[in-house]
């Protein structure tokens, strides 16, 4: 016996305990407070009970992937040699976590900058390197401003090619499925790494990007075109689409 689970929620108990199962690991079954074995050498708990758990190494069992991070412990290795968080730009970016060519979770983020998501896997993956493709130019610029704000403007990112990453789908919420699916290509594939602030530089853009900005919004809003003004904001990466839309909403309403 070389782990234990120790907690209270029965949902951590039941997911822990089928992992471990079909990975034909024994373990003990403990309650909080109760004293844990000599022979043991992870733990594994939930979040509620996380405080209350005295062991040197003690892992948190939110899903079904944290038997990852407990082979790590177990085998006495870093838990994977290449974690990248990988990003596809848009309007309603697609991200992935690939490590060792291995996708571990995608997620399909509210806009280019939601990204608190980013920074919650760069927490759990220490040692993981950014990886996002080249494309969308405005909404990868209002992404890397909101990153720079975080992680500063010298912070090093992987710049890739995100041509052909993104397949063609049918069916049901396509384009949710396309943006996570070129995320993973997107973590597969070679790049460079450069600073954040190298990416920055945005040019004054060209009449045809201001219109097709704005067409964009009425495509959004249904019946809302937004200012040269604010589609030139948009443009240099200092709104959203969405928050343009917004402010000409409220100009409509005075």
């Amino acid at each position: 016996m070389r782990v234990a689970i120790v907690t209270s929620d029965a949902r951590v108990y039941y997911t822990a305990t089928k992992v471990l199962k079909e990975y034909g690991i024994p373990f003990h079954s403990l309650q909080v407070g109760e004293e844990i074995p000599f022979d043991v050498e992870v733990v594994l708990t939930g979040e509620r009970d996380y405080k209350k758990i005295r062991f040197p190494v003690t892992v948190i069992v939110r899903d079904e992937n944290f038997i990852d991070e407990l082979l790590a412990k177990l085998e006495g290795r870093e838990r994977f040699k290449r974690i990248y968080i990988a990003i596809d730009p848009g309007e309603r970016p697609g991200l992935s976590v690939v490590a060792d060519n291995r996708v571990l979770e995608v997620h399909h983020l509210k806009s280019p900058r939601d990204v608190e998501v980013i920074l919650n896997l760069l927490d759990k993956y220490p040692g993981a390197k950014i990886k996002i493709g080249h494309g969308a130019k405005r909404q990868r610029v209002l992404m890397l401003r909101a990153l720079a704000d975080v992680l500063g403007y010298d912070y090093p990112l992987v710049v890739v090619n995100e041509s052909r990453t993104t397949p063609k789908v049918g069916g049901i919420e396509v384009s949710q499925v396309q943006d996570i699916v070129a995320a993973i290509n997107i973590g597969l594939r070679e790049g460079k790494e450069v600073p954040i602030g190298d990416l920055l530089e945005v040019k004054e853009p060209t009449k045809r990007e201001i219109e097709d900005i704005k067409r964009r919004s009425r495509e959004l809003s249904g019946n809302i075109t937004i200012s040269s003004r604010l589609a030139r904001e948009v443009a240099l990466g200092n709104l959203t689409l969405d928050e343009a839309i917004d402010r000409q909403k409220r100009r409509r309403s005075r």
